[in-house]
């Protein structure tokens, strides 16, 4: 059991370790690909979530997101694969924070062609998300019982 749980964790991480990674390779002076194809969509989502707060968020520099980005994809990546928690906790801050912006079906009606797309994508976010949950919930759960068990102790019997 404990080879297959690190082995799916390793195929788990590996789709954002591999991503990191090419984003990292890709970064150059300006971010990259990356950069370009997310800075549209973040002033698009800055532009949207001023209007609805009612006041002007500041300016948001792409190339430090990006940089943002690979730094979550590749620690919390790196330590999922060794079973940390706290890696759960940063690929699922990720995954929060950049999927709405990046996937933004929301902009599209349903017969636009990138909605379907982009919908796809999202909910492809959305599920690894929830297997980061279940991830932590079994991590929580098992050091719970371990806790319960240790502090369980034998009543000595009537003689």
């Amino acid at each position: 059991m404990g080879f297959f749980s690190f082995l799916g964790r390793v195929l788990f991480a590996s789709l954002f370790i591999l991503s990191s990674w090419q984003m990292f390779n890709d970064f150059g002076v300006d971010g990259g690909p990356a950069a370009k194809e997310l800075a549209p969509k973040l002033h698009l989502a800055s532009a949207r979530l001023s209007s609805k707060l009612g006041f002007a968020l500041p300016d948001i520099e792409v190339r430090q997101v990006v940089a943002t980005i690979v730094a979550l994809k590749g620690v919390g990546g790196l330590l999922f694969v060794f079973g940390s928690v706290f890696g759960a906790y940063l690929l699922a801050f990720y995954l929060v924070a950049i999927s709405p912006v990046l996937y933004d079906f929301y902009n599209y009606g349903p017969e636009d062609q990138e909605f379907s797309l982009l919908f796809t994508e999202f909910l492809q976010s959305v599920a690894l998300f929830g297997a980061l949950l279940f991830f932590v919930g079994m991590k929580i759960t098992t050091t719970a019982s371990k806790r319960n068990a240790r502090k369980k102790t034998p009543k000595p019997k009537a003689a």
